[in-house]
C-alpha cells in the first residue's frame, strides 16, 4: 500500500480551528496520537508558528516541540526560566517563514558575513552552517521536505548577515507553494470559532 501524501494526512487529520488576536489557530490530530498545532496571521495567511506533540511512553501528552517559531525556552514561566537561564549572548536558532522561503535566524552571532558557510548535504538531508573561525557549527534539517520527499537543491540556498543575526534562506520549491495553497482552502472550509464563542468546530 502506498504510503499517503502529507496532504492527504493534513486533510484526514482531525482539525480545530480559532481566530484569536489577529492569529487563525489550527490543531491538528493525526490518526497515529500526534499532535500539530499551527498558528497563521489572519491578514497574509503567512504561517507564524508551528509545535507538534506526541503521546509519552505512559500515554500521556508529552511536551510541544517548536518547528516555527520563537524557541520554547522564550515561551517558558517566570518561574521555570529562573532555572534554565541560558546566556544572553549564546547563539539562538529558531525558523520564521515567509510566504515564498523557509528562513532560519540565528541571533548573537557578531562574525561579518564573509566568516560564514552555509551549503546542502543531500546524502544527510541537512543544510550546515559552518564558520571559518571555527566558533559556530549547525546542521539542521528542513522537515517540510522530508514530509514531501523532494530532494535539497542548493540553489535554492542564501544567506544575509545584519545586526548580529545570520538570515538563512530557502526558497520553497513550487511543488510545496502548490500543496500550501491547497491546504489554505481546506483550513478556510473549517468553521473557526472565534475567542470567546465555546467550543471550536471539528471537521
Amino acid at each position: 500500500m502506498a504510503v499517503p501524501s502529507w496532504l492527504e494526512r493534513l486533510r484526514a487529520a482531525s482539525k480545530t480551528a480559532l481566530v484569536q488576536d489577529g492569529k487563525r489557530k489550527v490543531h491538528y490530530l493525526f490518526e497515529d496520537g500526534k499532535e500539530m498545532a499551527e498558528e497563521y496571521d489572519t491578514q497574509t495567511g503567512q504561517l507564524v508558528s508551528r509545535k507538534w506533540r506526541e503521546k509519552n511512553t505512559l500515554g500521556g501528552s508529552g511536551k510541544w516541540q517548536v518547528e516555527v517559531g520563537e524557541p520554547t525556552l522564550l515561551l517558558l514561566g517566570a518561574l521555570e526560566s529562573e532555572f534554565i537561564k541560558e546566556s544572553s549572548s549564546n547563539p539562538v536558532f529558531m525558523r520564521k517563514d515567509t510566504l515564498s522561503s523557509f528562513q532560519w535566524r540565528i541571533r548573537n552571532l557578531p562574525y561579518p558575513k564573509e566568516v560564514y558557510s552555509v551549503s546542502v548535504e543531500k546524502e544527510q538531508r541537512c543544510c550546515v552552517v559552518r564558520t571559518t573561525n571555527k566558533k559556530y557549527y549547525k546542521k539542521f534539517s528542513i522537515p517540510d521536505l522530508d514530509r514531501y520527499q523532494l530532494p535539497l537543491d542548493a540553489a535554492a540556498l542564501s544567506f544575509t548577515h545584519a545586526n548580529n543575526t545570520l538570515i538563512i534562506t530557502y526558497q520553497k520549491p513550487k511543488e510545496i507553494l502548490a500543496a500550501e495553497e491547497q491546504l489554505q482552502k481546506e483550513l478556510k472550509k473549517i468553521k473557526a470559532a472565534n475567542n470567546g464563542d465555546g467550543d471550536c468546530k471539528t471537521q
